[in-house]
């Protein structure tokens, strides 16, 4: 079974050994990188990577500075590597598929959710919870503090990400799902991660507000999607700098953080696979030059954030958001 994970980066360098571990134990066997305006070295790592047959890395095809993932998503329905897979799995370097059953792999989920066309796994936001520090371990064994797994912050329904088999009717793929061709009109099998029908109107985009999410209560008996979009404070100011790969110069401040950063609740079954992942990063760090390209991103992430403290606007913001 080929599954090919398609994502898109800027100076995410750090974190990119750990999250090619975690999908390559998880099933994940084809990646497809799109980076742009890259300072931290992400890019260098990726070619490095490239050399070793372990990734492919691509300049993003957009324009204009602008709706980066996207263009990128758009473009990568063409790429060989895409075209070539059994399942696409988009999601992002902060995400991970924590899967509960069986081995813990794609192919067990795809399994018990029946073998359908597609499969959207539902976010569990995993909150900062007073970690200042960036520290360079996985991310993984850092934050298990999360909202409650039925609701996040006033809403039941809540964000996904999709894992999609090559033969469904897509026209595109957006960041969240797949989008299905204008023609179809009787529904694939489409599941949740606990193997039922996501509901129509998301299939469907039936109504605006559910293009990217359905109610989260019971739907993930197999496997929970873990988003660590905070990780440590210091890396938050740092990712507030840089924007997202989509929006040029969107704003990661205090409501961002304050909606993520609910640890009501807590859930560490992410750690089963650390071992694993652990052993699988450094099998990567003995690959040429990896060892030392990650090196330099971790040193440009730190520069940078001490470089950020020396600026009023972004010490306040760190200011601000330790009390919050």
């Amino acid at each position: 079974m080929k599954i090919t994970a398609v994502t898109c980066v800027k100076n995410e360098g750090p974190f990119l050994l750990e999250w090619i571990a975690f999908n390559r134990i998880i099933g994940v066997t084809d990646f497809l990188f799109y980076s742009n305006d890259c300072t931290d070295h992400t890019d260098d790592l990726l070619d490095a990577l490239q050399g070793h047959g372990i990734v492919k890395h691509l300049p993003n095809p957009a324009q204009d500075n602008r709706a980066y993932q996207m263009a990128a998503l758009k473009a990568c329905k063409r790429d060989p590597i895409v075209k070539q897979a059994d399942w696409v799995w988009v999601s992002d370097v902060d995400e991970f598929l924590n899967i509960h059953i069986g081995d813990g792999t794609l192919p067990t989920l795809i399994e018990a959710c029946g073998d359908p066309q597609a499969i959207s796994a539902t976010f569990l936001m995993m909150a900062n919870a007073g970690v200042d520090a960036f520290v360079d371990q996985p991310v993984i064994s850092q934050f298990f503090k999360c909202h409650d797994p039925d609701q996040w912050t006033d809403q039941t329904a809540i964000e996904v990400k999709s894992l999609t088999r090559k033969d469904l009717p897509y026209q595109y793929f957006g960041a969240h799902r797949a989008f299905l061709k204008k023609a179809v009109t009787e529904a694939p099998t489409w599941t949740d991660c606990s193997g039922r029908q996501v509901p129509d109107r998301f299939t469907f985009v039936k109504a605006k507000g559910r293009i990217r999410k359905f109610p989260a209560k019971g739907a993930r008996d197999f496997a929970t999607l873990n988003h660590y979009a905070l990780r440590s404070l210091e890396s938050y100011v740092v990712k507030s700098d840089r924007g997202d790969v989509n929006r040029e110069h969107r704003d990661f401040e205090d409501d961002y953080w304050v909606d993520r950063n609910d640890a009501s609740h807590s859930d560490d079954r992410i750690l089963k696979y650390l071992e694993p992942v652990n052993a699988e990063i450094a099998r990567l760090k003995q690959l040429e030059g990896i060892a030392a390209w990650h090196e330099k991103t971790v040193a440009a992430h730190t520069r940078r954030y001490n470089e950020l403290m020396e600026l009023e606007a972004y010490a306040s913001l760190r200011d601000r958001l330790k009390g919050k």
